[in-house]
């Protein structure tokens, strides 16, 4: 979400509710746009679950269930949550120069995955910022899939489009399907596994942070990842939205309550901890990846060979270091938002805060946001500025609470 917080969303729509009733509410939020809006196949679902629905990147989407977002988040690391991210866009490349294709506009050494397994990576522009950042999966040598955000979605697929056309011109054997057919569900928390376990035949302790695989789940073919958006362990599960909703109902069924419905305001409180970036927040076209604190997710080939747009600045970033960097901070005062100023000890000007709220799982506020270069280590004390009055914090590592993703022992 752009220019704020979906915890400050969530937190605004909270103190609504106790003022109006829902009609009004519904009035209120949909009453330009409500035609317009795009609606998931489980909107319906969300609305019959007591889903409080906002209008987020064209669709309409739950901000929050009958849970406070405070305690959405705090199931979610406790026991699991259940969200609809069918906003998010999935999409397959395939042929023979599906890899070389997609190298040339993303950082991650693709040729380098092995067939069945992910990683993050980010869409560049010539000046080696990001148009967005995405999950993508090597499906097999000539099948790609990839996940793009909703907010993104028309820039990066003319992006795609445009590069693709040019590419297939010069002889290129590349062709795509965006998966509008598919809804795609996340599946978090600990208690995702075992969850999930009762619904498939494969046995998913076999299936590590990161990799793919295409199996039936609750009797119908999906694509399941093993990734997610909260630090928590999980999986992204793409289901043929004409069986998402039984999909959904398994879930919630098979986990006894325990694994509750949960909206995009917990998802950004969530994600904040773990310390991971929201695009149009804390990464715009203006960003580079090492700027943003992605260098690990360039290739050690791509280092070494480019090939990719805007690798000429990325990788003299890499040499000589960016003027920038992406940080995190621990703050007193009231939480500092997108856009609030961040000084030295002096009062000099060194950076800005990005994302911020309060951390439910802490108990405190916590921010992420960009510093000058050689004011970025962990422990520097800073101010921070929140409605024109400074307040102390201090710069500190991420995540601010410690990842669970499965990976081999």
């Amino acid at each position: 979400m752009r220019g704020g917080s979906l915890w400050q969303l969530g937190q605004s729509i909270t103190r609504r509710l106790a003022q109006a009733d829902k009609k009004t509410i519904a009035r209120r939020h949909f009453a330009s746009d409500a035609e317009n809006l795009k609606k998931t196949a489980l909107h319906d679902f969300h609305v019959a679950n007591g889903g409080k629905m906002v209008p987020f990147a064209g669709w309409s989407m739950p901000i929050q269930y009958k849970d406070s977002i405070m305690e959405s988040t705090l199931n979610c690391r406790q026991n699991g949550s259940l969200f609809d991210v069918s906003h998010m866009c999935g999409l397959s490349l395939k042929g023979k120069d599906c890899v070389p294709f997609l190298e040339k506009l993303v950082i991650a050494d693709v040729a380098g995955l092995a067939p069945g397994t992910g990683t993050l990576t980010v869409f560049t522009n010539e000046n080696g910022g990001a148009i967005d950042d995405s999950v993508i999966t090597k499906v097999k040598d000539d099948h790609i899939y990839l996940v793009v955000n909703a907010g993104c979605r028309d820039k990066d697929l003319a992006h795609i489009e445009a590069h693709m056309k040019s590419f297939t011109a010069k002889g290129g054997d590349v062709s795509w399907h965006i998966h509008d057919e598919r809804s795609l569900l996340a599946l978090q928390g600990p208690l995702a596994a075992p969850v999930l376990q009762h619904l498939t035949k494969d046995d998913l302790s076999k299936l590590y942070f990161g990799e793919f695989r295409i199996l039936d789940i609750n009797g119908v073919s999906c694509f399941l990842t093993r990734t997610g958006y909260t630090g928590e362990d999980g999986f992204e599960i793409s289901v043929p939205s004409e069986r998402a909703v039984d999909l959904a109902k398994a879930i919630l069924e098979k986990s006894e309550g325990k694994v509750r419905l949960t909206g995009l305001g917990a998802r950004d409180s969530l994600r904040l901890e773990a310390g991971l970036c929201l695009y149009g927040n804390d990464m715009e076209q203006h960003v580079t990846p090492v700027e943003a604190g992605l260098t690990w997710a360039i290739g050690k080939r791509r280092r070494a060979e480019g090939g990719f747009l805007g690798a000429e600045k990325i990788l003299k970033q890499l040499d000589e270091g960016p003027p920038v960097r992406r940080v995190g901070f621990f703050a007193g005062g009231p939480p500092a938002r997108s856009h609030s100023k961040v000084h030295d000890e002096q009062g000099n000007p060194i950076g800005e805060i990005t994302s911020g709220g309060f951390s439910p799982c802490l108990k405190k506020n916590i921010a992420m946001g960009y510093v000058k270069s050689g004011l970025h280590k962990a422990g520097t004390k800073v101010k921070i500025e929140v409605r024109g009055k400074a307040y102390d914090g201090n710069i500190t590592k991420m995540p601010f609470v410690p990842t669970k993703y499965y990976k081999p022992s």
